[in-house]
């Protein structure tokens, strides 16, 4: 098993985001012995989704705005279309995630997340995949699209859907392990 072993993972989701993108991959860096942060718009509680039914309530640890990237070593980010949308759309969520592509660190990205990557602009000739609606926003930002349950770029672990979780999950792991070693060691 790769080894993630207190490693500080961001997670940031809100109001919308799929339950097991968040939930899934969430259990598996905590078995493997990381330590997650859920990071949200607000502290407190937002409302999760299965699909368009509404699921769990998740708390999040605190906001975006109050968080420091140099206080964690790799990032999560949930899809859900409302959920990616409104994270877009926050100049807090933007920065921050713009802060782990400078520094290298490993991202996670699944389902609509991509959105958030596109709106940092940080998509132009990075190959990944991401929920097939979103395909056209990838490729007019100049992403190179795949269509596979997991792509692989460098510090970016991309996946599709719900179904694709065992495989997001293990090349996560696998990313974390590896990137965010290095970039503790620099």
């Amino acid at each position: 098993m790769p080894d993630v072993k207190d490693l500080r993972v961001a997670v940031i989701a809100t109001d919308g985001v799929e339950q097991p993108e968040l939930l899934k991959p969430v259990e598996a860096l905590r078995q493997a012995g990381a330590k997650v942060e859920i990071l949200s718009l607000k502290p407190g509680e937002f409302q999760c989704f299965n699909h368009h039914d509404k699921g769990e309530k998740v708390n999040a640890q605190k906001a975006v705005k109050d968080a420091r990237p140099d206080d964690y070593d790799a990032l999560l980010l949930p899809g859900g279309a409302l959920n990616a949308d409104t994270l877009r759309a926050d100049h807090d969520v933007l920065t921050f995630v713009r802060s782990f592509d400078e520094d290298k660190k490993p991202m996670a990205i699944i389902c609509h997340a991509p959105w958030i990557l596109i709106s940092a602009g940080l998509v132009k000739g990075r190959t990944l995949t991401g929920y097939h609606t979103i395909e056209d926003d990838v490729r007019n930002a100049g992403g190179h699209w795949v269509d596979r349950e997991v792509a692989c770029d460098f510090n970016w672990v991309t996946s599709r859907q719900p179904g694709d979780i065992p495989a997001f999950n293990r090349e996560m792991l696998n990313t974390f392990s590896e990137l965010a070693r290095k970039t503790q060691t620099v």
